[in-house]
């Protein structure tokens, strides 16, 4: 296992730097160290932790313009989608989290429907150490969000950057110490896999993993044999509807946005769009014409607008599902060939007269193309969608607001969004994750942000401590027939309309336990 990671600049080729690979008894003393950390930073008020959060969040806006220079560098992405998509994201949850946390923590009553002579509560504890395994195409806003949440919940953290684009998450590291973190309690580390999962194995007490299905599947099995909680956050193949009634203004850039933001390579991705049969090919004309538009170069350079992908190996892939669809009877409108230049670029690429059974159709592509299919209904439309293991996101166009969410609510997915592409992972407010084979669990919201703690229910008296109980020894018939009479009571009376019959029943079971 080599001591360094190479980093290089996708657009180019060339090595950007090199950084520390660590082993896996590094791995474990930095575990010991975040475990040591939590104990005083699960003690901390949370007011004082969100103050740590907004020093952090103005030092990140202090140096956003470095920051995106550096995302765009080593994950390819334009200099505006660093913005977009990783930096501002990232202000406003810290942000929204920081005021919003203590509240969110708060204890939480549970009105109790009977036995209203008690009270239950829900009170949070944070988990300890969290480890945060993090993806190449969101190397700053993936990671850092769930950094955010987890230290505001009073946990440690302990991320693991992926191997490609470790520098983002690095400099953020910088930028916690500036902001008076303490140093143990959330630590970087540039690692391979293996030595994530045998942290996992040592003992962590939460397990964060966005990435492939496959690899998801492996981690999640890790972390059932050792009994840890874990959210994945693993692959889609993304469905739009486009209905009759589209605008098709809204269409055309949703849609070419949606597809080619971030070279494709964005979970949350259009991988394939159905398009009702009459307006079919005008969409494909304008769609077409916008993304022969699109300027194909370096992410850096003003007025680009696609960067290169970053990995080689799923360059391969997308260029391999692109040449047999073509081969099976699928073209190519725009794109579907490497580009002759230095760097991982592939073109935008449009496909049509793709069949359901192809590669590109059934697999997740991760890379910038579109097949555009044409559908007779709304209802074949409905059914090709959800015909996937995947289950993320999806995405509906219509100008009938009431049609659209009847639509919406038919799809199977985590999330779906109704006139626009992509934008839902950056509200904090939003539950974000997906079913089937996209994941488990959800990121963000208040349930992200408990989803991080222990919850756990306290039951307490309301009037003075009571001597006796119903429910205690001795037994007998006589509270045998008064309690299946309460019982008959409550279930025929919808206790609210006859609440008088029911009380009558209590009070008899209460004279019972009097004439002990």
């Amino acid at each position: 296992m080599s001591d360094v990671i190479e980093v290089t600049n996708p657009a180019s080729g060339e090595v950007i730097t090199e950084v520390r690979s660590y082993r896996i008894e590094e791995a474990r003393q930095a575990l010991e160290r975040a475990r040591r950390a939590q104990l005083a930073w699960r003690e901390t008020p949370i007011a004082e932790r969100a103050s740590v959060i907004r020093r952090f969040r103005d030092l990140l806006l202090d140096h956003a313009e470095e920051m995106c220079r550096l995302i765009s560098q080593e994950n390819g992405k334009v200099l505006q989608e660093s913005l977009q998509m990783e930096v501002f994201p990232i202000v406003d949850l810290a942000s929204y989290f920081a005021s919003r946390a203590e509240h969110i923590l708060a204890p939480t009553k549970i009105p109790l429907h009977l036995l209203k002579h008690r009270r239950s509560y829900l009170h949070y504890k944070p988990r300890g150490v969290v480890l945060i395994i993090s993806p190449w195409n969101f190397p700053f806003s993936i990671p850092y969000g769930e950094v955010i949440m987890a230290l505001l919940a009073g946990n440690a953290v302990v991320l693991k950057p992926a191997s490609l684009t470790p520098l983002a998450c690095l400099e953020g590291r910088k930028l916690f110490d500036q902001a008076g973190l303490p140093p143990d309690l959330f630590q970087v580390l540039p690692c391979p896999g293996k030595v994530a999962s045998e942290m996992i194995e040592r003992g962590v007490d939460y397990v964060n993993f966005t990435g492939s299905t496959n690899v998801g599947v492996h981690v999640s099995e890790v972390c059932g044999r050792k009994l840890i909680p874990c959210s994945m956050e693993l692959g889609g193949k993304d469905p739009a509807i486009v209905l009759p009634d589209a605008d098709l203004d809204i269409v055309e850039g949703s849609l070419v946005w949606g597809a080619f933001a971030n070279a494709g390579q964005v979970c949350a991705s259009i991988e394939r769009a159905y398009v009702h049969e009459s307006i079919y090919d005008e969409v494909v004309e304008r769609v077409v014409e916008r993304v022969r538009g699109l300027k194909v170069g370096d992410p850096l350079v003003d007025g680009t607008d696609m960067g290169p992908m970053t990995d080689r190996a799923q360059r391969a892939i997308v260029e391999a599902q692109v040449r047999m669809a073509i081969e099976q009877g699928a073209t190519a409108l725009t794109g579907g060939e490497l580009l002759d230049r230095p760097g991982q670029f592939y073109p935008p690429t449009v496909l049509i007269n793709v069949t359901p059974d192809m590669e590109c159709h059934r697999e997740e592509t991760f890379g910038p193309t579109l097949p555009i299919l044409k559908v007779k209904s709304v209802e074949q439309a409905i059914a090709l969608a959800n015909d996937s293991p995947y289950g993320l996101d999806a995405y509906v166009y219509s100008s009938d607001k009431a049609r659209a969410r009847q639509v919406a609510e038919r799809l199977e997915v985590g999330t779906v969004m109704i006139n626009e592409t992509l934008i839902t992972h950056a509200m904090p407010e939003t539950p974000w994750g997906g079913v089937k084979q996209s994941g488990v669990g959800r990121v963000h919201s208040d349930q992200g942000l408990r989803d991080l703690c222990v919850s756990y229910h306290v039951n307490e008296e309301v009037l003075p401590t009571m001597k006796w109980s119903p429910f205690w020894q001795p037994y007998s018939h006589a509270m045998f027939d008064a309690v299946l009479g309460a019982a008959r009571t409550i279930n025929h009376s919808e206790w609210g309309r006859k609440a008088g019959g029911a009380k009558a029943a209590f009070a008899n079971i209460m004279d019972l336990v009097r004439k002990r």
